[in-house]
């Protein structure tokens, strides 16, 4: 964050602010009060796919009141819910992270983040540029239809499950279990880990 003043300012109610509360104000973007965690799922099946991985999670932690804790690795999987061979295969990956937003925000930040790729709503199971789903948030669990948490399918998806228990082992998913034991009754066909590639945590 920057000030600039012009001196000699002839409006007596202006004060300049002074260089401590500017350093503070900066301060409160990098360290989060009190702050949830959250898990979320992004994934890619059109153009440049690892590199638009790699922008989403820079995009998420560019957002005032988030920071990036932990990337995954990345797994490659065929499309769900579509034929065989009628799209190209994902890039998937969970990203782990604490946020001062509330569920809502953490949303809309999803919904702009797929918008800033260009994602196209055109039809269920159909072929992206990118998707960002909120996996879980904090212990909440809710079925408001705008945003259920956990996400209702997350618990039957191997290609969320593996990339999230790499990173948290222990993790649970609210309402469901630890996702150790939930990723051992769900099949990871074409669902493989890619060690060939890598996302970057955010600096």
């Amino acid at each position: 964050m920057t000030f600039s003043f012009t001196e000699g300012h002839s409006d007596p109610t202006v004060q300049p602010v002074p260089a401590s509360v500017v350093q503070q104000v900066d301060a409160a973007d990098t360290t989060l009060s009190n702050p949830r965690r959250a898990v979320i799922s992004i994934g890619a099946n059109l153009g440049n796919r690892l590199e638009t991985l790699q922008g989403a999670i820079d995009a998420l932690e560019d957002t005032p009141g988030v920071r990036i804790k932990a990337v995954s690795p990345v797994y490659e999987t065929e499309p769900w819910g579509v034929d065989p061979g009628s799209q190209p295969s994902y890039f998937n990956a969970v990203v782990v992270l604490k946020t001062t937003l509330p569920p809502s925000s953490l949303l809309e930040r999803a919904h702009a983040v797929e918008e800033a790729f260009h994602r196209v709503r055109e039809e269920r199971w159909g072929a992206r540029t990118i998707d960002v789903d909120i996996v879980a948030y904090a212990d909440v669990v809710s079925d408001d239809p705008v945003l259920t948490l956990p996400h209702p399918r997350a618990h039957e998806r191997a290609f969320v499950l593996a990339p999230w228990h790499d990173v948290e082992p222990e993790a649970q998913l609210p309402g469901r279990g630890p996702v150790a034991t939930l990723l051992d009754t769900v099949t990871r066909d074409g669902v493989a880990p890619r060690k060939d590639l890598e996302l970057r945590l955010p600096e």
